[in-house]
């Protein structure tokens, strides 16, 4: 059987404001098996609190960005660097939409040339693709976003099923298809109910898309300043109410493990002691 997998939300900010504050940390999330050490969305922090959580960047062997935006792609090139051992070896994934590569009408490349062409392997990432990093098959999500290459992302594990990651998105008529059978369901849910901003999720969205997939567990992240104002926990347990789906907003720091169970820990944890376990 494989090995399970940690998720830890190195931070749960997301928008300007957020970024620009740091009420809630913008330093992305790590997902990490005994085959796997993956950066998700490294935005401001993403090296710092990286650090901090006894998790050393060195070890990374995949960086994926899901769009353009700073609060999710700043800290890419200083992991890059790191992952690839200060520039000196080609090594890892790096896996990010059209848009982080190549720039659209919305935004410049925001990976140089430079630190793109030192990871082992480069993907583009558009809506249906597929493909393997470490021991998880990763399908890549649509989004309907600001930047129009936006992604998502659904990794698939060989014995304890499917998580996904939805990125910046508003709700659209078929969102729900990408996200069949997930057991866990991360929605990056930037606004409170009647709160509507184009590009984002809010939590009348969640609950659409929660009652359209019924996961085992559904977490928001990437809070902006209006939920962060109006009590993100608050948020969440209307959407478990209405749904009966078990859900919770991340706070920074969260880890959760993805085995034949699903344990949310929210205290205090103990990041050190992991490095032996994965490392």
């Amino acid at each position: 059987m494989s090995p399970k997998v940690e998720i830890i939300f190195l931070g749960t900010g997301g928008g300007r404001f957020a970024t620009i504050t740091q009420k809630r940390r913008t330093a992305g999330i790590r997902i990490l098996s005994e085959s796997l050490n993956l950066h998700l969305d490294p935005g401001p922090g993403a090296l710092v609190h990286s650090i901090d959580e006894g998790l050393d960047p060195q070890k990374i062997d995949a960086v994926f960005v899901s769009h353009c935006h700073p609060d999710h792609y700043t800290d890419a090139e200083v992991l890059i660097e790191a992952m690839t051992h200060g520039m000196t070896k080609k090594r890892g994934v790096l896996a990010t939409a059209k848009s982080v590569l190549n720039g659209n009408n919305a935004c410049e490349p925001s990976i140089s040339k430079y630190h793109q062409q030192m990871p082992e392997q480069k993907i583009e990432a558009v809506p249906n693709m597929k493909f393997q990093v470490g021991s998880l098959n990763v399908s890549v999500t649509k989004a309907v976003h600001t930047d129009s290459d936006a992604v998502g992302f659904r990794f698939e594990t060989p014995d304890f099923g499917d998580f996904a990651y939805t990125s910046d998105t508003e709700y659209y008529e078929d969102i729900g298809k990408y996200y069949e059978d997930v057991r866990l369901l991360i929605l990056c849910v930037m606004r409170p109910a009647g709160k509507p901003w184009k590009g984002h999720m809010t939590t009348d969205d969640a609950n659409r898309i929660v009652e359209a997939t019924r996961p085992k567990q559904v977490v928001l992240t990437h809070l902006g300043m209006q939920m962060i104002f109006k009590g993100p926990a608050t948020e969440a347990k209307s959407i478990e109410e209405r749904t009966g789906v078990p859900t919770v907003a991340a706070t920074d720091g969260m880890h959760i493990m993805f085995d034949k169970e699903i344990k949310v820990e929210t205290g205090p944890k103990r990041a050190q002691q992991n490095l032996g376990k994965f490392f």
